[in-house]
């Protein structure tokens, strides 16, 4: 389903602010038509999997790892980092590389990000490839973080609980966010575990014990974890609960394609649907028997033949 692993022809750190490095990475043709990676989370890095749902001969694939994660240094770091500095990291990286315009292709928190970037930069935008629609709207965290997904996964979500003391759980995001940015190292790594587990344990419709141990990995989790909550306690840093909405129209006239699995817990079709309805120029994929994970079959089949459609 995926091409064969293939190795970065270009790799570098870019200074974005005084604070932070981002690493960025190129692969497949040099020449080819410029299509950047977002990756998810926020927090979640690259891998060496996300260059491989690009035909190498035709593609000049741009990676990169956001703030705080990753390669991308300092680690775990939450000063200025907002999804606005986000944006104006990937206009950095475009003018660095000397692109012109480009299609992007993002997941998850991924999309919210592609999406906050053709918002603000809609003229260097060509198409879109967007999987697991997130528009970090309150409903949707409290879905998933609060009340929602977890009477489908209730002894995965007794875990998740089990960090937080019961005068604490009216507002877990908050009471997370307390101890994801505490002092004490122990309290640190035990939330951040405990975060991350949560979502790996619900990405995929078939549990998968790799996935969760991978997001149970001590590293990974101290910058997943940390990031995303700053970002969620933080609405994304969007000035309204509806930001991507009520926006989208800046972007009517770029096709995009949103590929959504049908049983996707941690960003649910519905979020894919409305973006849908307000973006006549998108073309909704539900994915029957998918979850939220890009790596299952359904999802990856869809995003490689999309993607393939945007050299045709």
């Amino acid at each position: 389903m995926l091409f064969e692993p293939i190795e970065p022809f270009n790799s570098f750190f870019l200074k974005v602010d005084e604070t932070h490095e981002i690493y960025v990475e190129e692969v497949g043709n040099k020449n080819g038509i410029p299509i950047i990676f977002v990756h998810g989370g926020p927090g979640g890095g690259i891998s060496q999997d996300h260059r491989r749902y690009f035909d190498p001969k035709k593609f000049r694939v741009i990676l990169f790892d956001q703030r705080g994660c990753g390669k991308s240094k300092p680690f775990g770091e939450l000063k200025n980092n907002t999804t606005q500095d986000l944006v104006a990291d990937m206009e950095k990286i475009r003018i660095k590389l000397g692109v012109s315009s480009w299609h992007i292709f993002g997941g998850s928190w991924g999309s919210t990000l592609a999406l906050a970037y053709a918002i603000t930069h809609a003229d260097k935008v060509l198409a879109m490839i967007l999987r697991g629609i997130f528009l970090v709207r309150p409903q949707e965290i409290k879905w998933f973080y609060q009340e929602g997904a977890s009477f489908f996964y209730p002894q995965e979500w007794q875990e998740f609980l089990s960090v937080i003391s019961k005068d604490e759980q009216d507002n877990l995001v908050k009471a997370y966010y307390k101890r994801l940015t505490s002092s004490n190292p122990k309290d640190v790594k035990k939330a951040a575990i405990a975060w991350s587990k949560w979502e790996g344990s619900t990405s995929k419709l078939i549990k998968d014990t790799k996935m969760i141990d991978s997001f149970s990995d001590e590293t990974f989790s101290y910058a997943f974890a940390r990031i995303e909550c700053h970002y969620f306690i933080n609405n994304a840093f969007f000035n309204s609960d509806n930001w991507i909405l009520e926006n989208v129209h800046k972007i009517s006239h770029i096709k995009s394609v949103l590929i959504q699995g049908r049983y996707d817990m941690p960003c649910p079709p519905v979020s894919a649907f409305l973006l849908h309805q307000a973006w006549p120029n998108s073309k909704l994929l539900i994915i029957e028997q998918s979850g939220h994970s890009a790596s299952e079959a359904g999802i990856t089949k869809a995003l490689v033949d999309e993607t393939n459609k945007l050299v045709n």
